[in-house]
């Protein structure tokens, strides 16, 4: 399996079977590692691991901001498909939030799996659950955060009974300020626990600061247990103010989502591309008889229009009827332009048509790329292929023809024809179909606008 198109990012990862089925969903801080690590022929595998290993035929993926937004997703995707090999969601167990008990005189702050509406303030969710214990644990040692560990019920009014109170260690030890007894009054502990919830929504610049600056002294100072630990109070604060965008998960939206991830990657399996398409751009020719001749390209991203991005050309060196050697104008407008303004190329260029309509984008593509070596070349836009002339193409390039459907490619004679249910074909199609809209309307436009000038 070829999983060089899974990105090293953050991000959801679907696992199905030979029909499409969702095996298995995961999340992953690395998508590419994780993925991967499941197919590494090193790697000792549970009964159950194997089992899915054994079963699976498609990954899709679906990249996020954060490890954070990837766990939110992954939790909406697995409790609505409710995937077969997926156990931990099931029973509605999830990673672990903070929370601050603010409805009591003397509010608390530990860690929680479920979130109720009872007044609290809630933190996280916290995929890296074993570093923000440490943290917080670290934090209320150093009496910066010290909020009661205890979990006793008491307010102002109902102070806890000193006998109980003297049976606590913390009272003891001076690590808690023991609001239960009254060392501390009601305004000045609710103003430690707002600082806590400043500091949990993110206000971490000045102590991030602090650290920063004693982990150098510390490890100038070759008190290297010191710095380590100061590395670890840091990176654990990168942890918790990773970004999440919290939304509703809508189901067709992300199995759309998946569709569209997935075309991605059975088109780059299917015309053996280096990576995968992410952007392409297509190009289609309009006219009537020759007359108000003009090409449209429009641009996809991940699956998706990105309508920003659509030209519209106006054909300026043909006359008469030649679909060939416009196509060859625009191509070699758009990407002259492109190379000699070092700006980024698609993945793929796609041409509506067949064999000539390619032959000629080819030919403009190299004379793009060198005009000298490919201009001698560049008037002959048969409808056979050339063979390659050494000039290397900036990005691949193949062409969709209406009648069958078929994909072509430079340098072989033999078209592809994909599956009528192919994820794959279905996004060349949408693209192409899209690209004879935009062509069309703007077609009209030209021809209503030619005919209020006579």
């Amino acid at each position: 399996m070829d999983l060089s198109a899974i990105p090293h990012s953050p991000g959801v990862y679907l696992m199905r079977d030979r029909s499409g089925q969702i095996l298995y969903v995961g999340k992953a801080r690395d998508l590419a590692k994780r993925v991967g690590s499941y197919f590494a022929a090193s790697r000792d595998h549970t009964a159950k691991i194997a089992a899915l290993v054994a079963s699976i035929h498609h990954v899709d993926y679906l990249p996020a901001a954060s490890e954070r937004e990837a766990l939110i997703m992954e939790q909406g995707i697995i409790r609505r498909l409710q995937p077969y090999f997926n156990t931990m969601w099931k029973d509605d167990k999830s990673y672990p939030f903070l929370k601050l008990t603010w409805k009591e005189d003397f509010p608390r702050l530990f860690l929680t799996r479920k979130i109720i509406r009872d007044g609290s303030k809630y933190f996280g969710p916290y995929p890296n659950v074993g570093q923000v214990r440490r943290l917080l644990r670290y934090l209320w040692k150093q009496h910066l955060f010290p909020l009661r560990p205890c979990r006793y019920e008491f307010s102002e009014k109902n102070p806890l009974p000193l006998k109980k109170a003297k049976e606590c260690l913390y009272y003891h030890t001076k690590e808690c300020p023991a609001p239960c007894v009254q060392r501390i009054s009601r305004n000045d502990y609710r103003q430690l626990a707002r600082e806590a919830e400043l500091f949990l929504r993110g206000n971490f610049k000045p102590l991030t600061d602090t650290w920063q600056n004693e982990m150098k002294e510390a490890s100038a100072a070759q008190n290297y247990e010191r710095a380590g630990q100061l590395r670890d109070n840091l990176a654990a604060l990168e942890h918790m103010k990773e970004r999440v965008t919290v939304r509703q998960i809508d189901l067709s939206d992300v199995l759309d989502r998946v569709d569209r991830s997935r075309a991605i990657t059975d088109l780059q399996k299917a015309l053996d591309l280096k990576r995968p398409p992410i952007r392409i751009e297509c190009f289609d020719i309009s006219h009537i008889q020759g007359v108000e001749t003009v090409a449209s390209m429009v641009a996809f991203e991940r699956g998706e229009p990105k309508k920003e991005d659509y030209r519209k050309f106006k054909i300026k060196t043909v006359r008469g009827i030649d679909d060939f050697a416009s196509m060859a104008e625009v191509v070699g407008r758009r990407y002259r332009r492109l190379l000699a303004e070092k700006k980024p190329l698609p993945d793929l260029v796609l041409i509506d048509g067949g064999k000539g309509q390619l032959s000629a984008a080819v030919n403009a593509l190299r004379s793009a790329v060198t005009p000298a070596k490919a201009g001698a070349q560049s008037n002959v836009l048969g409808s056979g292929f050339r063979r390659n002339d050494g000039v290397k193409l900036p990005m691949p390039i193949a062409s969709l023809a209406k009648q069958d459907e078929e994909l072509f490619l430079p340098d072989r004679e033999d078209s592809i024809r994909l599956p009528k249910d192919s994820p794959a074909l279905h996004l060349v199609q949408r693209v192409r179909d899209e690209a004879h809209r935009f062509a069309i309307t703007f077609h009209r436009q030209r021809r209503a606008a030619s005919f209020f000038r006579r």
